[in-house]
């Protein structure tokens, strides 16, 4: 029986603490990631090149030729330390780098997703991460919370799994209203909430609720779906994914007919 397709995201705040890599986090990411890859053929979305490469050597970020040399220098760095880990476990990662252009081609977005799938066929884990070093303004993602919704979209998945420093979508700011409560599920998301979550800005969180919202409605309208859950405690995850139970986060899903 055919395994189901799932791809996760994990943002650069999960990953890193102020003194670099979060060891600890980054350990129970790579442990969920290989008990994942036994149940499911798993691709993981993966930020941080950026960071990675400035705890290495502390250029302004500001300027975007410095970003573009930081990612060059911190996305081996990245893959290395995806590899020792999962290494552990006895699994291995394969990095690929896509710009948005990549999927406006029927051409290279077939070899992206055979690469993927002959990756995947020898259960290697698929790491794909946002081209940075090289890509132009108006070839980018911006963030690859769109990247993955993409990737799951394009590479035929059934469900993207975002793990972020927010651990759901609320009724209203968590961090302005105590009495916020988390949504379980969304089936559809309104114009009007997506222009309010962009006033917000990055207010629900440091990844910010708009990127999110806005992958969530892409992969709605094409009936797909995703799960919004903490990076930092992942029980909602795994709950989700290795159980099969809804405990915690946010799921959108189209509703069913």
């Amino acid at each position: 029986m055919k395994k189901q397709r799932i791809v996760i995201k994990v943002g650069t705040h999960v990953l890193n603490d102020e003194d670099g890599l979060s060891v600890d986090r980054f350990e129970k990411l790579v442990e969920f990631l290989a008990q994942a890859m036994e149940k499911y053929e798993v691709i993981l979305v993966s930020s941080g090149a950026v960071s990675t490469g400035y705890f290495k050597i502390k250029l302004d970020k500001t300027i975007i030729q410095n970003r573009q040399a930081l990612a060059a220098i911190g996305q081996p760095y990245l893959i290395r330390s995806y590899n020792e880990f999962l290494q552990k476990h006895g699994k291995f990662g394969a990095q690929l780098l896509l710009v948005s252009d990549d999927f406006d081609s029927r051409k290279r977005t077939k070899a992206a997703r055979d690469t993927v799938n002959a990756l995947l066929k020898h259960n290697i884990l698929p790491i794909i991460n946002e081209n940075d070093a090289t890509a132009v303004e108006e070839l980018i993602f911006g963030d690859n919370d769109q990247l993955s919704a993409h990737v799951a979209h394009f590479f035929d998945a059934d469900l993207l799994v975002i793990l972020s420093d927010i651990n759901g979508y609320y009724d209203s700011d968590p961090k302005k209203n105590q009495n916020a409560t988390l949504i379980l599920n969304v089936s559809k998301i309104s114009e009007q909430k997506l222009r309010e979550a962009a006033d917000a800005g990055s207010t629900f969180g440091t990844g910010g609720i708009v990127t999110k919202l806005k992958a969530a409605d892409f992969l709605l309208n094409n009936n797909r779906s995703m799960l919004l859950a903490s990076g930092f405690d992942l029980t909602d995850a795994k709950n989700f994914i290795l159980e099969g139970k809804h405990s915690g986060g946010t799921l959108f899903s189209p509703k069913k007919s």
